[in-house]
């Protein structure tokens, strides 16, 4: 009997173990996406068309110890030439989640700056992000950052608070500190971005927010001055930025509006290999102010199959009408399954910076996985 009860004891104290172990990593997840495209370019003497591989990306999340989460994204197609391009890691961050009110996320994540940025680019629904967050957002910024998708490494809180009668939070609000360098890169100049929003949500389906940005970008080269004097050491580019949001989703709609203003001096060379980081050439034809305004939305026509899809996209490069882009699009989503989708688009660009404006066609396939 003595055995028989140590033998059980035994068993139980391994089974304690197993489960223990079994719930430091819970919801372990793989997933992914891949998007193909089409798109033609019907300007005068630049026509062209061609297929692309927009994006292969494999994520790998879930919880550890219940309190944290943590994701690791990586976007496999690309070349090796370039940083901007080049197989890489997107996100990898871990999330202290124990209180709702109060999170602290460590790591490379989407920053904290428009409503639009963190949206994943399939549930977007467009041919791609707006100008707004393309420039202004860290995605091909103006600043002359090699292509980041709106990324950076840092730390950030977060969290939700003030519930309501049913208990649903009306406030949220977000503050991160990060290097200003874009992803996978060490800060240049000491100087750190920090980046914060705060946002309301008086119905469930929509919010309203605010958000700024104070910070740098800085590369270590050589460099010309305004007065035309010699440089070289580092050269930090102070930046200034601040976007009004509106989001309202429901039942398949999904309307979205945002205008963003920047201040700062950009570099004339963007970076996308290793020997542009000492191209400290500032870019003074760009100017120091820059804004964008973008309103967009989608609609069920079919539910759950077919979507219309309208946006106007303007961004204004030098803060001037002389040399703003704007992109009229229309389109139509139609999904096969919950995980196959047709996204195709009709643009028209009008660029005051060329004497006729032109037309673009683009057709995306998204598989998820």
């Amino acid at each position: 009997m003595k055995k028989i009860f140590t033998i059980a004891l035994m068993a139980l104290c391994i089974g304690a173990q197993a489960q223990e172990k079994k719930s430091v990593f819970s919801d372990t997840k793989l997933s992914g996406y891949i998007v193909t495209q089409y798109q033609a370019n019907l300007q005068e003497e630049k026509e062209s068309n061609t297929f692309n591989l927009r994006y292969i990306r494999v994520s790998l999340g879930g919880r550890i110890m219940d309190d944290f989460e943590y994701r690791v994204q990586a976007q496999m197609n690309g070349n090796t030439s370039t940083l901007g391009t080049s197989p890489r890691i997107v996100d990898a961050y871990a999330e202290w989640q124990k209180y709702s009110f109060f999170k602290v996320k460590v790591g490379q994540f989407k920053r904290s700056f428009t409503f639009e940025n963190p949206i994943n680019p399939i549930v977007q629904g467009f041919m791609g992000y707006s100008q707004l967050v393309s420039k202004l957002s860290g995605m091909s910024d103006r600043t002359g950052e090699h292509s980041a998708n709106g990324r950076d490494l840092g730390i950030q809180i977060q969290g939700d608070f003030l519930p309501n009668g049913n208990g649903r939070n009306l406030l949220h609000y977000q503050v991160g500190v990060f290097n200003g360098q874009g992803t996978n890169t060490k800060d240049v100049d000491n100087r750190k971005d920090i980046i914060g929003g705060i946002w309301v949500m008086p119905i469930k389906e929509m919010r309203i927010g605010v958000f700024g940005w104070s910070g740098s970008h800085a590369r270590n080269g050589a460099w010309t001055d305004m007065e035309g004097n010699q440089h070289n050491g580092i050269n930090s580019l102070s930046q200034y930025r601040y976007a009004f949001s509106a989001e309202y989703v429901k039942n398949e709609w999904q309307i979205r509006s945002e205008y963003a203003h920047s201040t700062g001096y950009g570099f004339k060379t963007t970076y996308q290999k290793q020997e542009d980081t000492k191209d400290a050439t500032v870019n003074w034809a760009q100017g120091n102010k820059a804004d964008a305004f973008y309103v967009s939305a989608i609609a069920p026509v079919i539910k759950g199959k077919l979507r219309a899809k309208a946006r106007y996209d303007l961004y204004r490069k030098s803060a001037s009408w002389s040399d703003s882009k704007t992109n009229y699009e229309i389109g139509l989503n139609y999904s096969f399954n919950k995980n196959i989708e047709l996204q195709t688009e009709y643009v028209l660009v009008d660029d005051r910076s060329l004497e006729k404006n032109y037309s673009m066609i683009d057709a995306q396939l998204s598989v998820k996985f």
